[in-house]
């Protein structure tokens, strides 16, 4: 067993803290990497706040993981001393559910092991990449392209995945009209990579205070939701819509904006229920969905995507010592437009 330095929350209210965990042994098919840098997702906030569910306290967050191979189990392949390598969401799956079989073990049917907070083979809890070293079995590490630093890579083992999932799968690319509600953490994600793709992307934001950043990012077109016209003006434009934000919105105004045939597919997940007239989707025969991130396959193509074109996240690098002020941040907004935790600052 290694004993390495980590973050923790101890309760639902309580501050996070500093602390050492345990990681096991390496199996036959294990990977030990050094994280280098671990991302701050909203969801974190979600699950050590106990809003999505029960917590296992102590939990150790952190599913956006970038850092370097420093030990390979003796059957290792995949994996070698000194590689890049990325985890994100999932640290395993069943294998052999008709999910898993497909290359999406994030349907899981069996349901999946997340990074923390999950009952792993072992019994014991799964636990994050606020820490200086995670053991994972080999088949869910990926690699990371060398034109992107291991920083700016952290966030799309979450945020980059979740929104490009969505996008390759409704066929965002050339004569496509997406719109992406929400620039934050996920949403300059879905601008950067819907551009790359070749579709024509609006954000739609509450105000137009980041308008700027969204043109920069690679929007066509920024609108203001606060604005009754918007919904006026765009009604029936979009053959796409992604939705990041975690907040509760009216989601037949939004569905209203989709052209016949249109998809809005929501990626944020509010803790509250979101209610839907059903009309807003018979009268443009337009869909409304989910959808979680992508699987492990899907998320090595991402990340070769994001290699080929540059794309990496826009971060801001914080010590371990600002993870607590951090989180006030990102609830209030504060930031563009992922904060990286530096995890050389917890040794």
């Amino acid at each position: 067993m290694l004993t390495v330095n980590a973050y923790a929350a101890v309760s639902a209210t309580a501050p996070l803290v500093p602390t050492t965990i345990q990681r096991r042994d390496l199996g036959p098919h294990d990977v030990l990497i050094e994280v280098k840098y671990a991302g701050i997702c909203h969801s974190d906030i979600h699950h050590v706040r106990s809003e999505w569910g029960e917590v296992p306290y102590p939990l150790v967050p952190g599913h956006e993981i970038a850092g370097i191979v420093t030990e390979i189990g003796p059957a290792v392949t995949r994996h070698a001393v000194g590689d890049r390598v990325g985890v994100g969401c999932m640290v395993g799956s069943c294998g052999e559910c008709t999910s898993c079989l497909k290359g999406e073990e994030q349907y899981c049917l069996r349901g999946n092991i997340l990074t923390y907070g999950s009952v792993d083979r072992d019994g014991t809890i799964t636990q994050g990449g606020y820490s200086t070293h995670v053991v994972v079995t080999e088949d869910f590490v990926v690699k990371i392209p060398q034109t992107l630093g291991l920083d700016e890579a952290a966030p799309l083992l979450c945020a980059g995945i979740t929104t490009y999932s969505p996008l390759r799968h409704w066929g965002a690319g050339p004569g496509r009209k997406v719109a992406v509600v929400g620039l934050g953490g996920l949403g300059h994600m879905a601008v950067k990579l819907a551009h790359a793709m070749g579709a024509e992307v609006t954000v739609l934001s509450q105000s137009l205070k980041k308008i700027d950043d969204g043109l920069r990012l690679g929007a066509d077109a920024y609108h203001a939701t606060s604005d009754p016209d918007t919904f006026e003006k765009l009604a029936g434009t979009f053959d796409l819509i992604v939705n990041t934000v975690s907040a509760p919105l009216d989601v037949s105004a939004y569905l209203s904006l989709l052209a016949i045939d249109g998809t809005m597919v929501n990626v944020g997940a509010p803790a509250e229920p979101l209610s839907v007239n059903a009309f807003s989707l018979i009268l443009g025969r337009r869909s409304y969905a989910g959808s979680a991130i992508g699987g492990i396959r899907e998320t090595q193509e991402m990340l070769d995507f994001c290699g080929e074109h540059g794309l990496g996240a826009e971060i801001e690098v914080i010590p371990a010592s600002k993870i607590n002020d951090a989180y006030e941040r990102v609830l209030a907004s504060d930031v563009r437009y992922r904060f990286v935790i530096d995890t050389a600052t917890l040794a």
